[in-house]
């Protein structure tokens, strides 16, 4: 157990354990945090606390299924977004609770923007995230006739270039290869592809 543990009072330990018990790791951090950060105690001595409050709950915490990663679940998060899906794209996030996982967007047009599809974390006895997240999202923008973006599948960098900013979306490409006729493109459902 957390030596801070004892000095929460008793409506914020309630507090705490409610959010843990709903599998709500952040709010239950922020609860600790907002109650002893006068007493000195940061962000990685309130993950500790948290920690030590999942593993003392153990079975009765409700945790949260993962985000489906089946093809007709992503393509209805993607089209119940406002817009035009213009690409798939895989792009890595990371936090102190969750360390490094992927997430899927619906990069969009008309609004431009983007939309979330799912989130990949690490799983005990699953494909990394980074794996799971480029097999989803290959396959829905296959479906969805659009490309499919993962910047850096092999190392986690969340500073990854995006598809907006690429060669690969077509009003980069356009700008970039403006009256360059050495580089041919060939059209991918609504984007194109470079061959060089």
């Amino acid at each position: 157990m957390s030596g801070w543990w004892p000095y929460l009072e008793e409506q914020t330990r309630q507090e705490v354990d409610a959010n843990v018990l709903r599998d709500r790791r952040i709010a239950a951090a922020k609860a600790v945090l907002e109650a002893l950060r006068p007493l000195g105690l940061g962000l990685r001595e309130a993950e500790q606390v948290i920690h030590a409050r999942y593993e003392a709950l153990g079975d009765r915490v409700r945790r949260r299924p993962p985000d489906p990663l089946d093809v007709s679940s992503l393509a209805a998060r993607a089209t119940a977004h406002p817009g035009q899906v213009a690409a798939v794209e895989a792009l890595w996030d990371g936090d102190t609770v969750h360390d490094w996982f992927v997430r899927l967007v619906a990069v969009l047009d008309d609004p431009a923007g983007e939309g979330h599809l799912a989130t990949v974390l690490h799983r005990p006895g699953e494909p990394p995230p980074a794996t799971a997240a480029a097999e989803a999202g290959r396959a829905l923008a296959n479906y969805l006739g659009v490309p499919f973006h993962f910047a850096s599948p092999d190392v986690p960098d969340d500073e990854a270039p995006r598809w907006r900013h690429s060669s690969v979306c077509p009003e980069t490409r356009d700008r970039v290869h403006q009256g360059n006729a050495a580089v041919p493109d060939i059209k991918v459902g609504r984007g194109y592809l470079p061959l060089s």
